[in-house]
């Protein structure tokens, strides 16, 4: 199994949580509302994305940015409208819209400078959380050549109220969400997490890939060594050398992550999580649980159920 498709099958845009600015100099947009990652596409014009803290990044016509978040940020015509850019002229907060741009709207956008797209991705689960703490507070990459039919198409689609219009534009959205991180990592600026240069390793490629798709099988450094055809101490020295953890260190770790997301997310019992990610019972998971997470499972389940939904009960178990 791909590493890099798993980390990002549950990153998904769910009712078109987005924005469409149409902009006339001078102007600031603040993004306060702490999404995970924020997906700037420039439709028309140019801006710059001032972070909190950092240095502030142009995004031309023709490239896509991605912020980190949840700390909120600025995009704006000039970058002197920074972290203060409530208080600069033509500043306003952006609110995140699902209707489209009604007629009067759309007539304004004929004759603006700059019309801004950003999609925001509210990414709490713990799978895609090791994808996205590789990444920089503020990355931007060109788009593809051929990604200017895609954003008329885009801008099209946004101001529909045809069938299918939301699942169309949640699914774009997607797509270049997961293109613009591929991109990214591929840059030599970039710096990719272990796991994503050793997927291609001739040793210790078949090893995680192995490892991710079935986590729960008993794998021993000798069963996943057997699978790259090679020896156990060349692998243990491979796969630790590019992941910067030995196979089974990294196996436990994968589980404990899955086991999280399980626990946050379902109404599984600790010893229903602990069979889905490999443990036998639940005293021998808890206890691998707590040496990586700090916590107990069920004190894990409890303090994310509060996170994700104050006013939910957490599960028993």
């Amino acid at each position: 199994m791909d590493v890099f498709d798993e980390l990002l099958r549950g990153v998904r845009g769910r009712g078109a949580v987005f924005g469409r600015s149409v902009l006339w100099p001078p102007w600031s947009l603040r993004f306060t509302d702490g999404p995970y990652l924020t997906l700037i596409l420039p439709l028309r014009g140019a801006g710059w994305i001032v972070p909190e803290a950092g240095e502030p990044r142009r995004v031309a016509l023709g490239e896509v940015a991605i912020v980190r978040g949840p700390a909120p940020f600025s995009f704006t015509d000039d970058p002197a409208h920074g972290p203060g850019a409530e208080h600069a002229v033509g500043a306003r907060e952006v609110h995140w819209r699902e209707e489209p741009p009604d007629a009067a709207e759309r007539d304004q956008e004929l004759s603006c400078p700059t019309v801004l797209l950003a999609a925001a991705y509210d990414v709490r689960a713990q799978v895609p959380q090791r994808l996205l703490r590789a990444l920089p507070p503020v990355l931007v990459v060109p788009d593809e050549p051929d990604c200017a039919p895609l954003r008329d198409y885009l801008e099209g689609q946004i101001g529909s109220g045809g069938p299918g219009r939301q699942i169309v534009l949640d699914r774009l959205l997607d797509w270049l969400l997961v293109c613009t991180l591929r991109d990214w990592f591929d840059r030599p600026e970039a710096q990719p997490p272990g796991w994503y240069g050793a997927q291609g390793d001739e040793v210790a490629g078949p090893a995680l890939r192995a490892i991710h798709a079935d986590p729960a099988h008993p794998w021993t450094t000798a069963e996943l060594a057997a699978r790259a055809g090679v020896s156990r101490t060349t692998l243990a020295k491979r796969f630790t050398e590019l992941v910067g953890d030995g196979p089974v260190a990294y196996l436990t770790e994968w589980r404990m992550t899955l086991a999280a997301d399980l626990l946050s997310s379902t109404g599984l019992t600790v010893a229903a999580v602990a069979r889905r990610v490999g443990y036998a019972d639940a005293f021998g998971f808890g206890a691998a649980f707590k040496r990586l997470r700090g916590v107990s499972p069920g004190a894990y389940r409890r303090e994310a159920t509060t996170t994700l939904d104050p006013d939910r009960a957490a599960p028993v178990g």
